[in-house]
């Protein structure tokens, strides 16, 4: 007698973050992007509904050495980016210094040379955060950006400039999940939905941390699944950055680094990643690929 395969059945659901909006929405994207909805684990598509593929942005540094906006002019039209990622190292004391108001007209520039939608982090410097974030939320007003990161010791200014501009939040927690759900309940209590909220777990990269941020994800998917909505956000990833600091990207050869960079990403699908940011083109083809794959089988 054959055995029968034992379905897990759950009661609660992953939130679905909607980014960008379209010309009928008030915006002027060309699409927008839905990211979550899962109604079970990554891939057991036995047990339960997964609307939405894991989506991959490209990262652009608004500092970078070729012009950021041809290059995401070149990401959009040749490598057919869906969403593009904009982290504004610029503004850093150390790095430039930009002020809020030219932050906010590049990200004006950049709204108008590519119709996708966008993710726009800060510098990593909290106090210049606080000013150039709320500036770039309101050049951006009505496009439904992603926008990060929202800190436990740094979050009321940086939500109250994303609820007024009608965006949406990253909630940045150091691999924990007891902080990722205390920071969700935080930015909720002052009026942004739920439901406009993704995580950032911070993640580490292959051989640095990656197996312990992996078991963190599946503690909050499997939590969220058993009802808890306080932690039924999707996931946001920024593997192109962590997978660039390992040693073996930066002394190894070219391939090696773009192979750190894929296998992070693929572990990272396999936790319940919703959303990659990566820097390397040929990396975000090969997992682009994988996705397809797993989706098809």
């Amino acid at each position: 007698m054959a055995s029968e395969l034992i379905l897990e059945k759950w009661s609660g659901q992953v939130s679905v973050v909607t980014i960008g909006a379209t010309k009928d929405e008030g915006g002027t994207r060309s699409q927008a992007i839905k990211i979550g909805g899962e109604a079970t684990l990554p891939f057991l598509f036995a047990e339960g509904v997964i609307p939405h593929k894991p989506v991959v942005a490209f990262e652009i540094l608004d500092n970078a050495p070729d012009d950021p906006l041809l290059l995401a002019e070149k990401y959009v039209k040749e490598q057919k980016a869906q969403i593009l990622c904009i982290r504004l190292l610029g503004a850093h004391p150390d790095s430039g210094n930009k002020t809020p108001q030219q932050e906010a007209e590049f990200v004006s520039k950049l709204l108008k040379k590519v119709s996708v939608p966008l993710i726009i982090l800060g510098c990593g410097d909290d106090a210049k955060d606080n000013l150039i974030l709320p500036a770039c939320c309101e050049a951006a007003k009505g496009e439904r950006c992603l926008i990060g990161s929202a800190k436990q010791d740094n979050y009321k200014t940086i939500v109250a400039a994303v609820s007024a501009d009608g965006h949406n939040i990253i909630a940045e927690s150091p691999i924990d999940i007891n902080i990722a759900k205390q920071l969700n309940i935080l930015i909720s209590d002052m009026g942004l939905p739920l439901e406009r909220i993704v995580i950032d777990p911070t993640i580490g990269a292959l051989g640095y941390g990656l197996e312990y941020a992996y078991s963190i994800m599946e503690r909050a998917r499997l939590a969220a699944l058993s009802g808890d909505k306080t932690v039924a956000s999707p996931f946001i990833c920024f593997v192109g950055y962590e997978a660039c600091r390992a040693k073996e990207a930066k002394v190894g050869s070219e391939e090696q680094a773009i192979a750190w960079e894929i296998i992070t990403a693929t572990a990272l699908i396999q936790a319940g990643a919703n959303l990659l940011v990566m820097r390397q083109p040929k990396a975000i083809e090969k997992v682009n690929k994988y996705i397809e794959e797993l989706f098809r089988s």
